[in-house]
């Protein structure tokens, strides 16, 4: 019967998720393979100059995308050329072990490799660099037509689960813009800063606290300092970069080296013998000195002092100062929260890996408003961590990616009474992904101050009035998509042939169905195809492939996420059935026309 016969083509096809490339022999081959030699040296200079700090993650992540994109051309079966080649002593060519380096970088914890998830997120137009045809802007990117819908799949999710699905919290939008007051009042123009290091020799800067040294000593004696930047193995690299210092030295005995600190907690004297990670020379580095994180603009005509405003760095102080207004107008009762998604604006020093860490993102945070009672705090906090986890694992990340941190007391704002982060392993390292903390009343306390406004909630079951506390969940939603795309990229064999796919959770997927007619010329099933097709565009985003071999339009839809493929075939003509085939598994089903939609509700939205 047809299923069978779909089955039996999936087996069958040979093509991979990316359409086939014309044949290239003689002359056109031999070009391909001298440009992807020369992409190849191009990475390794680059990656090279960059873990000395000449170079932004930005451009290696460029590089290595070409590469990958040039290796894509190569026939099937045809060995990549991606490492340089010199002549050894007999004539014949050996391999540069460096450049092997540069294609073969390790997957953290079994994941995908960085160079991985960005070769897809390109050839897939899921994020481009922005500027790109003017060379890219660091720290900015752009989301192509499976990127935007990504997003937009991962903050309708919150919504729903965060506002929708809950009695207690509301949604806010608030101005990016907004008076300056409010970020005199928050501290955000005196204290949101980061400290900055830059190297005189240079010109390079770095971020004060993620830059990190240690002092190496031999049988006690002083050998020198070691610096480098912030990494999942900083201790083994301390002591790799000490042995060639010793070995360089020429000392002999046993080499100890100091537990690793950030440049911040370095005295005067020792400042200036930590050499500077871009050149290797001690005494480059300047003193940390602060600098302000927020992007500066002007509002009205004149461009003077009193224009001056911010672009927000976080979306949470309109929350704040709309409080009362809420209160006023939402029949609203403590406990409660205001749940906003927005974009947030940081000038960042070092903007890097990818998406995790650029100057233009955006976030979903929740302000949730709690008495003033000592013992009441705790509880909330913990019930919060626990509400982000468990939907952090709903939408489809891997629990053996994820761990806490419990920020240490001293390490806290001064307003804080506890903070905790949700960690996650992306493949450049373990790294915050969202932070869950308890900040007082400080914020609501410090606009009424400075507006002369009361924050006062009167409570009509104590009958007392107070400044209610707060538990802030808060998560940024282009870190959260690279979890998410570290989380779903998956390669696998079907019928002896490798695929790369990314099992999106329905929900998050960008598309969630793709119809395909078993064949393109035969109109009655074209038709039936299209009928189906549009109907099911009024409840989702889908898409219609009829292009090549229904093994490849398979494919094609496991790699960019697509969970179900609803193949049209003949006997759909005679019993109205579709074959639905599952993207993880690849198990088909047959199921009725008007069952299929019920059917595809209940698998995405359930």
């Amino acid at each position: 019967m047809a299923a069978e016969a779909l089955r039996k083509a999936e087996a069958d096809a040979t093509g991979s998720a990316v359409p086939s490339a014309p044949e290239l022999t003689g002359e056109a081959l031999a070009a391909l393979e001298a440009q992807i030699a020369e992409q190849g040296n191009k990475v390794r200079d680059l990656k090279a100059a960059a873990k000395d700090g000449k170079a932004e993650k930005a451009d290696v992540d460029a590089a290595v995308a070409g590469l990958l994109e040039l290796k894509a051309k190569l026939p099937a079966g045809e060995p990549a050329a991606q490492q340089a080649t010199d002549k050894g002593k007999n004539g014949k060519k050996k391999k540069n072990s460096k450049a092997a380096e540069v294609v073969e970088p390790v997957a953290a914890d079994g994941g995908p490799t960085m160079d991985e998830v960005i070769n897809v997120c390109k050839r897939r137009g899921i994020i481009f660099q922005s500027s790109e045809v003017y060379g890219g802007y660091a720290g900015f990117f752009d989301y192509g037509p499976l990127g935007v819908e990504l997003r937009a799949n991962i903050k309708q999710a919150w919504w729903r689960d965060m506002v929708h699905r809950r009695d207690d919290v509301v949604g806010l939008d608030s101005s990016i813009i907004g008076s300056p007051k409010i970020w005199q009042a928050s501290g955000h123009v005196d204290g949101f800063s980061d400290p900055m290091v830059d190297c005189k020799t240079s010109k390079l800067r770095f971020r004060a606290d993620q830059l990190f040294w240690s002092r190496a000593e031999v049988d006690g004696v002083l050998l020198g300092y070691v610096s480098l930047l912030e990494t999942d193995d900083m201790d083994a690299l301390v002591v790799e970069a000490a042995e060639k210092l010793k070995r360089k030295a020429g000392m002999q005995g046993t080499l100890v080296c100091t537990p690793v600190k950030d440049f911040t907690e370095a005295s005067d004297e020792e400042q200036q013998l930590i050499p500077s990670p871009a050149t290797g020379e001690a005494g480059s580095l300047t003193p940390p000195r602060e600098f302000n994180l927020m992007f500066q603009t002007n509002v009205g005509a004149m461009s003077d002092q009193a224009s001056v405003a911010y672009l927000r760095p976080e979306t949470a102080q309109g929350i704040f100062t709309n409080f009362k207004n809420v209160v006023a107008t939402g029949r609203v009762k403590v406990p409660f929260g205001i749940a906003q998604v927005g974009k947030a604006f940081r000038n960042e020093i070092t903007p890097r890996n990818f998406i995790f860490r650029s100057r233009e993102f955006e976030q979903m945070e929740i302000e949730y408003f709690i008495n003033d009672k000592e013992e009441t705090w705790p509880t909330a906090h913990e019930d919060w961590l626990q509400t982000m986890w468990q939907w952090l694992l709903s939408i489809g990340l891997r629990e053996e990616l994820m761990s806490r941190d419990v920020h240490e007391s001293h390490k806290l704002a001064h307003y804080a009474r506890a903070c905790t982060d949700i960690m996650f392993t992306f493949p450049f390292g373990t790294q915050e992904l969202m932070g869950c903390a308890a900040r007082g009343n400080y914020d609501l306390t410090q606009h009424a101050q400075s507006s002369g406004k009361s924050m006062e909630y009167f409570d009509d079951e104590s009958k007392e009035k107070y400044v209610p506390h707060v538990i802030e969940p808060s998560i940024g939603v282009d870190r959260l998509m690279l979890a998410v795309l570290c989380s779903a990229y998956a390669e696998d064999e079907v019928g002896g042939e490798k695929r790369s796919l990314l099992k999106f959770h329905p929900r998050l997927a960008p598309i969630k169905a793709a119809v395909l007619p078993l064949v393109k010329n035969k109109p009655e099933l074209v038709a039936k195809a299209q009928a189906i097709y549009a109907k099911l565009q009024r409840r989702y985003y889908v898409t219609y492939d009829a292009a090549g071999q229904i093994g490849r339009r398979y494919r094609r839809m496991d790699e960019v996420g697509t969970p179900f493929c609803i193949t049209v075939d003949f006997d759909t003509l005679e019993d109205d059935t579709v074959t639905i085939r599952e993207r993880d598994t690849t198990e088909q089903r047959r199921v009725t026309v008007p069952e299929l939609l019920e059917y595809l509700e209940e698998q995405i939205d359930s």
